[in-house]
């Protein structure tokens, strides 16, 4: 099974994938294979069939428990079954794979090919609003590196609807101060194209203070530990959670949020479909309609605006009343 990884992995190195995505196709190999050694199955590639999918995804979803082995998350944490999303997310780098070494010749017949996807709920999206925006940029400490640090992470993130791997490797020399731009390197986007991003001259400002402040330092990277070292997503991950804790909000405050935030709130302003599908890094506008969650307050208001039934009784919105 490993000896054939090793050759999709390598096709995938040389098409480019970043680091990122080649380890996701290792973990979600390496999971398959703890589970069929939990079924004393054989790890070859004969073993894997549909029925030991389905019977896999089944596992996943009502068996295995969340967090198993995590040394930082206590028993409670600890659910029985993973989400439908967490269970799809580790089926399509092993669908990604096995349609490989199919389609290469490597294998006769692909085992997920007509294994269905488990049926994720449809969730309401739930944006941040402008001001939970304001309260959570209230309480980095600035007086403090780190809390500045946050502060100017949390500024981009929101104006440049960026993913926090596109943040966290921009260099001193990816910023362009004149024009007011950030240049996106096709080895750090995940769809590996790369692009330039505008940003506010007030963001570029905060930008080339923090850059004042890693003098310090030798390292060509932005956001900095401590150290000097590049800061982990993770690390900053949990950083902004704390941030968002500290504000009051009761949101699941995560970077990726800020990205859905953003485009949202873009969208509400009158902003362009296709300039935004370029500012995110999509050509196909399919794939921005996933980033887009058009907010509870700006149906209501055009709702106001374009409802039929003002033709119907008057913009009143009841008929005047002149008798009993």
């Amino acid at each position: 099974m490993w000896e054939l990884f090793e050759i999709f992995h390598n096709a995938k190195v040389s098409e480019g994938r970043s680091p990122r995505t080649l380890e996701m196709y290792g973990d979600c190999l390496r999971y398959l294979c703890e589970y069929m050694e939990l079924e004393c199955l054989e790890l070859t590639i004969t073993a894997v069939t549909p029925e030991v999918i389905r019977s896999y995804m089944s596992w996943l979803l009502h068996s295995k428990r969340k967090w198993e082995g995590h040394a930082h998350k206590g028993e409670a944490d600890k659910t029985v079954g993973l989400s439908p999303v967490t269970v799809n997310t580790r089926i399509k780098g092993l669908r990604t794979m096995f349609r490989f070494l199919n389609e290469e010749g490597h294998i006769s017949s692909n085992p997920c090919s007509r294994v269905g996807k488990a049926k994720e709920p449809v969730k309401k999206i739930r944006i941040l609003t402008v001001d939970e925006l304001k309260r959570l940029l209230a309480v980095p400490d600035r007086r403090s590196y780190a809390g500045f640090r946050d502060y100017v992470a949390i500024n981009v993130l929101i104006d440049s609807f960026a993913r926090i791997g596109e943040i966290l490797s921009l260099k001193k020399s990816d910023i362009d101060f004149k024009l007011g731009m950030v240049w996106l390197d096709e080895t750090i986007v995940k769809t590996r194209r790369g692009r330039g991003i505008p940003l506010t001259k007030r963001t570029i400002r905060l930008l080339k203070e923090l850059i004042e402040e890693n003098a310090d330092f030798s390292s060509e990277y932005v956001f900095l530990t401590n150290y000097g070292e590049p800061i982990r997503d993770d690390r900053l991950r949990d950083r902004i959670k704390q941030h968002a804790r500290e504000a009051g909000i009761e949101v699941n405050v995560h970077p990726h949020l800020f990205r859905h935030t953003s485009a949202t709130m873009f969208l509400e302003k009158g902003g362009d479909l296709r300039h935004l599908a370029s500012i995110l890094g999509h050509t196909d506008l399919r794939m921005v309609m996933k980033y887009t969650h058009l907010s509870d307050r700006s149906i209501k208001a055009q709702h106001e605006v374009y409802s039929p039934i003002h033709d119907v009784v008057g913009k009143l919105g009841q008929d005047r009343k002149t008798r009993r």
